[in-house]
């Protein structure tokens, strides 16, 4: 039955591991290099054709494509209020009266602190534009402000979160508008929108809001572990807590769902990146219609995530006002809290208790995952730790060493059963021996052997199982939540969110060489052959810890088990370092754990085997 279970389960690991293999070198590679060859016969028709017809533009797919302008073109094709807070820069683009230009001070391109700062909102007209739009839609109502309406504004005001701007504009057919924007020290916009009405006909009009993307970099939604795209919490019209999460990854709205619509009591919707979110919340006690559209644009996937209002009437001499909130910023979890409850963060051992929010569930635009159950608990404690410390890699060693006390006891039962497993392993291989020829005689004996020593054999795969949904968890977190972005550990980790920069193939840098920058294998040589000094310390522990397990049954499996550091040492230096360091500290944890137990049963392990064989060179030179 153990050798059973113990076939399955390697079978099932040895399996799965050529399967991902196979389908990395088999199916994903040469799909990546047949698109890759494709896009650049494209490009050389495209320029081919181009060069015979100047003046005309044609993207990659042949087709007349839009001028892309630079960033301060496309800004310099309307006059602007400039934006100015302690977190965002940027401006507001007159004509159309949109939000269109904003960078985050707070975020760097690359962990350079000298480098560009992240672009968030770019203006229309620049490749991948990204924008807020706000207005009232009207049915066959000439003079409605549109993306070619140029509103006035004094000259040389400036939005900070002392001073909002105010934006007019007279159609000249007795409707006035007003736009005023206003915005807090982090990320909040608020734009009160109203029309008054100075003409002798009731209008029927209704408040809109738009978030729309013209293309996205090529690199977006692209990651399977992270939502990007249209995102929103939506619902609730029928006066229950209805409110659902909705989500569209950009390939699926654009392919399978470019128009959905959910009518929604308040609630949010936007569009999100892996770090960044751009959401709009209308007042709660309206009834919207949150949308979901993907159109097209010169060969340009346009993607607008927008609500509409109810249509209210616009009696003469009367003024509609309709407010809403813009968040435009990075997902920081506490951020995303304290507007979620208005200022009033409970603490974060008490969120299962009943709450009530103002923007509902806002902290669920960071992917938490199916599993959020367990995520976030771990993000928590995370948090917890680091402002405790002021550094996320020893957060998550702290971590480390709370999951490991909280998980001691059924680890230390486990542990044991393996410490006696090993130590009774040589009365093991003579019932083997002597029992040859009779499997289920072999079986009943070893049976009785376990339950005279008193070992659940079973108890062996308790510390692993249990570690899969914590190292999914952790790497979930560490995916996905901006806190890790960039954040340094110590020495040559500047940023715990991404892999192990260091690499055997220039001696750890020793050697001035980029083995990313060799012709024809440099991609190979910067994949699967990146190994860091994280990952191979990583390796050490593996092979330690299972050196100290009792040896498997079989001798192919016993071989097979010995390929395992090397192999997991190559698939684990592929992930975020944060993520490597866990599990090696884990190792370190659970080594020293299991080194005390078999001290106490007085079991062989290779530890005493490495001292004494450093201790015998010492005696003989003494």
């Amino acid at each position: 039955m153990p050798n059973d279970t113990n076939r399955n389960t390697l079978m099932f690991i040895v399996s799965a591991l050529v399967i991902l293999v196979a389908y990395q070198f088999f199916i994903l590679g040469p799909s990546q290099k047949r698109q890759q060859a494709e896009l650049q016969a494209r490009q050389t028709a495209a320029a081919q054709v181009a060069a015979t017809q100047p003046g005309v533009v044609l993207g990659p797919d042949g087709q007349p494509a839009p001028l892309k302008l630079s960033r301060e073109a496309a800004k310099a094709q309307s006059p602007r209020l400039t934006v100015d807070t302690p977190t965002l820069t940027g401006s507001i683009a007159l004509k159309g009266g949109r939000i269109d230009d904003l960078l985050l001070k707070r975020y760097r391109q690359t962990v350079d602190k000298t480098s560009a700062p992240v672009e968030l909102f770019r203006p229309e007209g620049a490749e991948n534009a990204w924008f807020a739009d706000f207005g009232w839609a009207g049915a066959n109502l000439p003079g409605l402000p549109d993306s070619r309406t140029v509103w006035a504004a004094t000259p040389g005001q400036i939005l900070t979160p002392a001073t909002p701007v105010v934006l007019t504009y007279d159609n000249g057919q007795g409707l006035t508008f007003t736009r005023k924007i206003s915005v807090d020290a982090e990320a909040m916009f608020t734009v009160v929108d109203s029309v008054a009405n100075a003409g002798g006909q009731t209008l029927a009009l209704a408040p809109y809001a738009s978030v729309q993307r013209q293309g996205i970099p090529a690199d977006l939604g692209k990651n399977h572990i992270v939502h990007e795209g249209a995102i929103g919490i939506l619902g609730g019209v029928d006066g229950k807590s209805n409110l659902e999460l909705r989500q569209l990854k950009y390939d699926k709205w654009r392919k399978d769902k470019p128009n959905e619509s959910f009518p929604s009591k308040g609630g949010w919707t936007g569009v999100t990146d892996k770090y960044w979110l751009t959401a709009l919340i209308p007042a709660q006690s309206d009834l919207v219609t949150g949308g979901y559209r993907v159109t097209q644009s010169n060969g340009v996937n346009i993607y607008d995530a927008n609500f509409v209002g109810p249509t209210k009437a616009l009696n003469p001499g009367q003024t509609l006002v309709q407010t809403t909130r813009l968040f435009a910023g990075a997902k920081t979890v506490p951020l995303l809290r304290k507007y979620e409850y208005g200022g009033a963060v409970p603490t974060w051992w008490k969120f299962w208790e009943s709450k009530t929010s103002v923007i509902p569930r806002f902290d669920d635009a960071v992917d938490w995952g199916m599993f959020s159950f367990f995520t976030r608990p771990i993000f928590n404690i995370l948090e917890m730790f680091y402002r405790v410390v002021g550094n996320f890699g020893i957060a998550i060693l702290l971590l480390t060493v709370a999951l490991k006390l909280v998980l001691y006891p059924l680890a230390d039962k486990s542990y044991e059963s393996m410490a006696k497993m090993k130590k009774i392993a040589p009365e093991v291989e003579k019932l083997k021996e002597k029992f040859k020829g009779d499997p289920a005689k072999q079986q009943q004996e070893m049976m009785a052997l376990y339950g005279k020593e008193k070992i659940n054999p079973m108890m062996g795969c308790v510390p692993m199982l249990i570690q899969i949904p914590i190292f999914y968890s952790l790497y979930k977190v560490l995916t996905v939540t901006i806190e890790m972005r960039h954040a340094p550990f110590f020495g040559w980790i500047q940023d715990l969110s991404a892999r192990d920069p260091s690499t055997f193939m220039n001696l750890f840098g020793l050697i001035p060489w980029d083995p990313a920058l060799t012709p024809l294998i440099g991609a190979f040589l910067s994949g699967p052959l990146h190994i860091g000094v994280w990952p191979l310390l990583y390796g050490v522990t593996m092979w330690l810890t299972t050196s100290m397990n009792p040896p498997a049954a079989d001798p192919m499996q016993q071989k097979i088990f010995q390929l395992f550091p090397i192999i997991f040492t190559f698939t684990m230096a592929q992930f975020s370092v944060g993520l490597v360091i866990y599990w090696c500290w884990s190792n370190v944890l659970t080594i020293f754990q299991q080194y005390i137990i078999m001290r106490r049963y007085k079991v062989e392990n290779p530890i005493d085997k490495l001292l004494a064989r450093f201790a015998k060179p010492a005696k003989a030179a003494g």
